[in-house]
């Protein structure tokens, strides 16, 4: 697989990414999330996906203090506001209370989080100020369905909208029914989370199944490996699993030169299919 990805800005952005959602909650496991992060910075995994919702804002306090020792430049930072921030009242505030937090004074990428009450063209154009001032290299949403991304593309400069985050894995491939064919028509890239599908009985029996199990097994990896290979396989798509564990970014950033022949693909096809029907956007 390629390691990046090219935005229509001109900027690339690295394909694996880790995840944050729960990381810096516990004092407990501070240390531990912290040794994680630097274990994967150090891999080669570069992209740090966080938001201000994670933790009240303790997630980007772990995250500053983690990337303290990098050079920034080589680092590449994602965080999301909430939707009832996102308009010209809490938009800047936010903002700053992020990069304070992050310890940096620019975001790579800056999403919001979710469609709220504020209007998409308000906070379109607090982003596009953002860019203009340098606190934001590019924007983008996140649990956006097709509706939603023509409803953004209908706001001046809507286009202007580089990354959408949603859930996908293997077991939820909704997205593939209608909205990742609408993103790659309108070079949107999908940032991908819970592509590991965590938590809950589906990842409990993807686990188990007896066709991963031996896919896994043929290429040396397990099956949580297996689902990432799965999702970094397609182009267009970026990955952040949550990574608390060092141990488990360092077996995310060993799949990278991993790649399933078309058989393979093929069989995964079969035993998790596509919707042949609109399903409504997966969100956690």
């Amino acid at each position: 697989m390629t390691e990046y990805i090219k935005l229509k800005t001109g900027d690339t952005i690295p394909r694996l990414g880790m995840g944050t959602w729960f990381l810096g909650e516990k004092r407990k496991t501070r240390e531990q999330e912290i040794d994680a992060l630097q274990g994967g910075i150090k891999a080669g995994v570069t992209l740090i996906d966080t938001a201000e919702m994670y933790g009240n804002g303790k997630s980007e306090q772990l995250i500053g203090e983690a990337i303290n020792p990098f050079n920034r430049e080589k680092l590449y930072l994602v965080s999301k506001v909430y939707p009832h921030n996102a308009g010209r009242g809490k938009i800047s505030r936010s903002l700053d209370h992020t990069l304070k937090r992050l310890e940096t004074d620019y975001l790579d990428l800056y999403l919001l989080h979710w469609r709220g009450s504020i209007p998409l063209r308000e906070t379109v154009d607090c982003m596009e100020e953002f860019v203009k001032q340098r606190k934001i290299k590019s924007w983008g949403v996140s649990n956006f369905d097709t509706d939603d991304m023509e409803e953004l593309w209908s706001v001046p400069n809507g286009n202007h909208c580089v990354v959408n985050q949603v859930l996908y894995h293997l077991g939820s491939r909704g997205i593939e029914h209608d909205l990742l064919p609408w993103m790659i028509q309108h070079n949107v890239s999908l940032m991908a989370y819970c592509p590991l599908a965590q938590g809950g009985n589906l990842h409990k029996e993807m686990r188990n199944n007896p066709v991963l199990l031996k896919m896994a097994e043929k290429y040396g990896i397990t099956v949580m490996q297996l689902l990432l290979v799965f999702v970094l396989q397609k182009e267009h798509i970026i990955a952040i699993p949550r990574s608390g564990r060092k141990d488990h970014v360092l077996a995310n950033a060993a799949i990278q030169k991993v790649a399933l022949s078309e058989k393979d693909m093929a069989a995964l096809n079969k035993e998790y299919p596509v919707p042949r029907t609109k399903i409504p956007l997966d969100i956690v």
